[in-house]
């Protein structure tokens, strides 16, 4: 057996699929020639899904990411790099 308690953390989870989703969307957008972050941040700001591309599925997949903990995500990244 283990001697060592095992953690399981739904929040990691949660993290790791808002950066895969985050990075599509980034990925998409500067393949179509737009200027991600500007686009992300209009998207964040406003909630108003028309920043964000259709190609490769990018608008449907960014709807998925609650703006609330991307915004948390975003400013606990920053503050501890």
């Amino acid at each position: 057996m283990h001697e060592k308690t095992m953690t399981f953390s739904v929040h990691d989870d949660k993290d790791n699929e808002m950066k895969q989703i985050l990075t599509t969307v980034y990925d998409a957008l500067r393949e179509k020639g737009y200027n991600p972050i500007n686009q992300i941040v209009g998207y964040v700001l406003s909630e108003d899904p028309t920043y964000i591309t259709t190609f490769n599925n990018a608008r449907s997949l960014i709807r998925k990411v609650d703006r609330d903990e991307l915004l948390q995500a975003m400013v606990k990244s920053y503050l501890n790099d």
